[in-house]
């Protein structure tokens, strides 16, 4: 007798892993914690019963991604061997890389890669002129998505519908005195930088600090990502970014427009 073929939706809900789920859910609650931790003190924040907290923390340091001395819970560098497989595994990253170098190079200025992730953006790839990252964004690091360059390129990607709808949803909590929250300003910037395609964003997300982006569009022109370059305002003016920096960028982002699929 033939299987019957299940639903989508209860595929979806069979299919879930929850013991899975609520091991990620501790890893992740290890960077709020900001150090060593208690089990009760893990447990608590990732929301878990203690004893189903226990069992995950055992499993994690039996794989070597945690430690204990008895009392106290910490995460290894061997955690970092997952952000290095999403690394050598992303082919924007592998493309843009050469490509970041050779702006970077040529604008003697750290350019960076950034990708989407919710309200957020994550940048994953640098290049700099010296290869020496002295200065500028860690890989790794998160800026909401709102008030940075990078960030409102690629919310440029949505209709205006479900835009209004992001912005509208979105904590927009002001990072400095210039950075704009209202939700209708925003949606006119972020238009505005859709038409004239690049975003230069002026001490929103960062006191001291401008920076300009272009989108990083796949073969087919979709938004995959952004790159971009920054400054501190007194060393670099908005029309030099413009000038100087944009065309690199732009001619940047075209050049791999048909490499990535």
């Amino acid at each position: 007798m033939p299987k019957l073929k299940r639903a989508e939706g209860e595929e979806r809900a069979t299919d879930f892993v929850e013991s899975l789920d609520r091991g990620i859910r501790l890893l992740q609650v290890f960077g709020t914690i900001g150090g060593p931790a208690t089990l009760s003190d893990l447990a608590r924040a990732a929301d878990l019963p203690r004893a189903t907290a226990r069992r995950i923390l055992f499993t994690l340091e039996h794989g070597g991604f945690v430690t204990s001395d008895g009392k106290l819970f910490t995460l290894t560098p061997r955690v970092l061997t997952l952000a290095a497989s999403y690394l050598q595994s992303s082919q924007v990253v592998t493309v843009l890389q050469p490509v970041l170098d050779r702006i970077a190079l040529a604008a003697q200025e750290i350019s960076s890669l950034a990708v989407l992730d919710g309200d957020e953006v994550v940048f994953i790839a640098r290049g700099s002129p010296t290869r020496v990252f002295s200065a500028g964004l860690d890989i790794g690091y998160r800026l909401p998505a709102f008030c940075t360059s990078v960030g409102r390129v690629m919310l440029g990607q949505f209709d205006d519908g479900d835009l209004t709808a992001r912005l509208a949803a979105m904590r927009r909590e002001p990072m400095t005195p210039h950075t704009v929250t209202d939700p209708k300003r925003l949606l006119a910037c972020v238009r505005g930088d859709r038409e004239q395609g690049y975003s230069l964003v002026d001490r929103e997300a960062e006191p001291h600090f401008r920076s300009i982006s272009v989108p990083v569009r796949r073969y087919d022109d979709v938004i995959v990502g952004a790159i971009n370059m920054g400054a501190h305002v007194d060393r670099v003016s908005t029309n030099e970014m413009i000038e100087r920096f944009l065309p690199l960028l732009k001619e940047g982002a075209e050049s791999v427009k048909s490499m990535l699929l």
